[in-house]
């Protein structure tokens, strides 16, 4: 997306003298061609969480294991919805390792 430097609107594009030109509707015309206007974008890789021995730190809950009716599972809150609701919370059973929400 460019910005005309002129008025600061967004510019689009035109074939002007066989050439695609990037033009704003104040009158400015850009210099290059638009083919030659390239820009990267990178984005930043965003790092997943996976619990396994680092689970043993996590508090700890009476909750029954839907798989296997352990009474006790390691809990943590996360964020997964809209802001504007409340936390998920995540339950791993301290037996058999299984992982189940609450959204209680």
């Amino acid at each position: 997306m460019l910005f005309c430097p002129k008025c600061g609107s967004i510019m689009s594009s035109k074939e002007q003298k066989g050439k695609k030109q990037a033009v704003c509707v104040c009158g400015y015309i850009g210099k290059e061609p638009i083919s030659r206007l390239k820009e990267k974008i990178k984005q930043k890789s965003q790092d997943v969480h996976v619990l396994s021995k680092e689970a043993e730190t996590l508090p700890v809950t009476d909750a029954e294991c839907p798989k296997c009716s352990h009474k006790q599972a390691y809990y943590w809150t996360m964020q997964t919805r809209a802001a504007d609701e409340g936390e998920t919370k995540f339950l791993k059973c301290k037996s058999c390792n299984h992982t189940w929400r609450d959204y209680g």
